[in-house]
């Protein structure tokens, strides 16, 4: 059974940091591309970063670009998303997922339930 779980969402106030982490199970980490993806209420659902299992290629979206760093720990199952410099437009709930590509559409494979973020102003 596969299985993403996020962690590490909060409440931060704007301009402070907050890592996310997402532990998977069931799948094989050197199949996939792991991406993070966040919606906000009553918004659709958007692609932020990539990264391949190697860690040699990412792929990040312009919002996010210079303030958010993916990253990943093969031996532990773990994809990582670094947060810094939060804006209260960053507030959504930000979700883990596997896809057997790069792709900034939100077709992928697997997805976690989602860890919120709220960022006061």
């Amino acid at each position: 059974q596969v299985q993403l779980v996020e962690s590490g969402g909060g409440l931060v106030q704007a301009g402070g940091s907050l890592r996310l982490s997402c532990v998977f199970s069931g799948v094989v980490f050197s199949n996939y591309v792991w991406g993070w993806f966040r919606q906000a209420p009553g918004k659709e659902r958007e692609f932020l970063a990539a990264i391949s299992w190697r860690g040699d290629r990412s792929d990040y979206a312009d919002a996010v670009k210079g303030r958010f760093t993916i990253s990943r720990d093969t031996f532990k199952n773990l994809v990582f998303l670094q947060m810094t410099n939060l804006k209260p437009e960053d507030t959504a709930a930000y979700y883990c997922a596997a896809h057997t590509g790069f792709s900034r559409k939100p077709d992928y494979d697997y997805w976690g339930q989602g860890t919120q973020v709220t960022v006061s102003s």
